[in-house]
């Protein structure tokens, strides 16, 4: 008997999106909850699974535009590995064959020609040790050129030979391998408009200032064994962050509002976004109910819905809803940015690298590990002083831990 394999449904907003990759090859047998494909939609990335095991065949390859609900393979659910598989048909190769290597065992330079231009390298003669595929092997082909041999090296090394070879390699990259063209991903095409569109439509503004992150580096270093121990979670900086935020949220609403055409929408809840980079682009999975969460509950929940994000496991309602973003470019080595606001929301805070510098403290001179912070906000609904008064709040609060405790 044969299933079909459907799009699933995404949310009501979502009607159409692009298979972007079958994790599977057309013919092989496949196992129940086994991933399929990767849909890409105009907000989120997800995968497709088999809901029964079977020989899948494709309806449609990989790059087409679908809509929610259309039949893209079927599984037949009859096959077996014994009568089915490929690899029942197939004679094994002769012992004196040189082996295709696995993908595990190809460079990332060939995994990466391979997504760039859609070659398979499985099809790609290797001039590799064993038979592997090679960056030249997949840059000859990609050149329909026969396959790549190295050049003869010259009969004695030297500057001018090896500029000569240099120039040699340089001359044989056709315009097809120096250059690839791939389409925009419909995720990162809404990255980008709304991005614009953020910048185009708010009155964005960017203030700064530093915390010296000593206080919360002491307080982890001395209580981290134990927090992990009861939590199973490492103490970050992150939970800290967000405590802070949603306390000078309180003490600041204005910085927890947002335009509706010609209205002030006041929020009275502590949804905070949390900026995470994936292979698809930027997603903000949002944290419900900050302000009832404990530490250890905003790092659980932050490190799952980045975990999540990243492997394409997030959801419409796990990124709905967040009144403020908080975005750490420091992860990265960011030294100080300015970051774009996440609208509808009325400002964004950037966290930044940790770095010693000198400071003065109590008239004298120190070293003290400190971070930059960058509050981008709307202008047009939040004052300067608003802006700053936020920013100054979670400095104090980042620099004297225990008012987080005592909400002060």
């Amino acid at each position: 008997m044969a299933i079909d394999v459907k799009i699933p449904p995404m949310g009501e907003s979502i009607t159409s999106g692009v298979l972007a990759k079958w994790h599977v090859k057309d013919g092989d047998l496949v196992k129940k909850d086994q991933p399929l494909f990767e849909l890409e939609t105009d907000k989120i990335t997800s995968e497709g699974t088999a809901e029964s095991a079977g020989k899948i065949t494709f309806k449609v390859p990989a790059g087409t535009d679908v809509k929610i609900g259309q039949v893209v393979a079927t599984i037949d659910e009859t096959a077996t590995a014994s009568t089915g598989g490929p690899s029942s048909r197939e004679p094994a190769a002769p012992p004196a064959a040189a082996p295709t290597p696995a993908s595990a065992d190809q460079s990332p330079a060939v995994r990466r020609l391979a997504t760039e231009t859609g070659l398979d390298p499985a099809t790609v003669s290797g001039t590799g040790k064993a038979g592997r595929v090679t960056k030249g092997d997949m840059l000859a082909a990609a050149a329909s050129k026969p396959p790549f041999a190295p050049p003869t090296a010259p009969a004695a090394a030297g500057p001018a030979s090896a500029s000569e070879n240099q120039k040699s390699k340089i001359e044989n990259l056709s315009g097809a391998t120096r250059q690839t063209r791939t389409k925009m991903s419909k995720l990162r095409q809404t990255i980008a408009s709304r991005l614009v569109a953020a910048q185009h439509e708010a009155a964005m503004l960017t203030t700064f200032n530093e915390v010296d992150m000593s206080a919360v580096m002491a307080l982890r270093a001395k209580y981290q064994d134990d927090f992990v121990k009861k939590n199973g979670v490492k103490l970050g900086f992150m939970s800290f962050f967000t405590k802070a935020v949603v306390q000078a949220l309180k003490d600041v609403p204005a910085i927890n509002a947002q335009i509706d055409g010609d209205e002030v929408v006041q929020n009275n809840y502590y949804d905070i976004g949390m900026a995470v980079s994936t292979d698809k682009g930027l997603m903000v999975p949002v944290i419900k109910n900050c302000d009832q969460l404990g530490m250890a509950d905003v790092e659980k929940s932050i490190a799952d819905a980045a975990k999540r994000a990243r492997d394409g496991k997030i959801t419409l309602s796990d990124l709905e809803g967040g009144v403020f973003t908080i975005t750490n470019g420091g992860i990265f080595g960011s030294m100080l940015s300015t970051p774009i606001l996440n609208a509808p929301q009325s400002a964004i805070l950037g966290l930044h690298a940790i770095n010693e510098r000198p400071v003065a403290v109590n008239g004298q001179v120190v070293i003290r590990p400190m971070m930059y912070l960058a509050l981008s906000y709307d202008h047009r609904l939040v004052d300067g002083k608003q802006a700053v008064t936020f920013l100054v709040k979670v400095k104090q609060l980042i620099e004297d831990p225990a008012r987080l405790a005592i909400g002060i």
